[in-house]
């Protein structure tokens, strides 16, 4: 469904107390508070956003996610309820979770929890991915550490791809931060293109990771979406176990993105 505005979107058990990473509420970063800001995560269900493949879901909300390194380091654990954490599930294999509204250009503020070794990505339009993965203590960094701007496929070739500038991953079982800038592609009257879709700006953890990178076309495991002005936000959900909270997005007007 294309809307033309940004929508609102309308004790726990003492295991995941123990947990080596719980989902404690925690309140909002602070400039979330600044105007304009809309949070896609409701706080009791999965309502804004849709299945890629239905059949396969897979997604749930949830109060709490645990991380116990000495039972599977592996996996992630959730307490099932209205909650405002996204869980891709135990074992980290549901199908993508898409936005039901679509975005233009847009500043994005969201958090991310992963197991050890576990895989995610966050692709603007469903087409431009940035790179979730446990990248932590990894010294030769490629496009597709935390951070990286995923490669093209270009027949059966991957071609572009930006590495993240530093490697500023966290350990796995932490909640970890992304905030980023992203202008949309640029159409003519004819629909012709006559610019890339550009990340402005993207912070890992309040670093620096990419600086002012086009992308020329969609990133490896995009949408079956065309390139166009608005289109949905996607969260990769089968290539390991993941959480997301804290998803707020927010028309971007083109300033330049505040400092680090």
């Amino acid at each position: 469904m294309r809307l033309p505005t940004y929508l609102a979107l309308l004790c726990l058990p003492a295991i995941f107390a123990r947990a080596a990473a719980v989902g404690a509420a925690g309140g909002d970063p602070p400039y979330l508070t600044e105007p304009g800001w809309v949070a896609l995560i409701n706080g009791r269900d999965l309502q804004g956003w849709r299945f890629e493949d239905p059949a396969k879901g897979g997604w749930s909300t949830a109060r709490a996610v645990r991380w116990d390194p000495s039972a599977d380091p592996k996996v992630l654990a959730a307490l099932p309820a209205p909650g405002d954490r996204l869980v891709n599930g135990p074992n980290g294999k549901a199908t993508n979770l898409v936005t039901t509204v679509e975005f233009g250009d847009v500043e994005l503020y969201l958090e991310f929890l992963l197991a050890e070794k576990s895989n995610s990505g966050v692709y603007l339009h469903g087409l431009y991915e940035i790179q979730i993965l446990d990248s932590y203590g990894v010294t030769r960094l490629r496009f597709g550490d935390c951070g990286g701007i995923y490669t093209r496929k270009v027949g059966e070739q991957l071609v572009g791809g930006r590495p993240p500038l530093v490697n500023a991953c966290r350990p796995p079982g932490q909640w970890q931060s992304l905030h980023l800038w992203f202008q949309a592609p640029r159409f003519d009257a004819s629909g012709r293109k006559t610019a890339s879709a550009r990340f402005a700006r993207v912070l890992l953890n309040g670093v620096v990771v990419q600086s002012d990178q086009e992308v020329d076309g969609p990133t490896h495991s995009a949408m079956n979406l065309p390139e166009r002005p608005q289109n949905p936000l996607m969260l990769q959900g089968d290539h390991g176990p993941v959480a997301y909270r804290h998803v707020h997005i927010r028309p971007w007007s083109g300033e330049e993105p505040r400092a680090k």
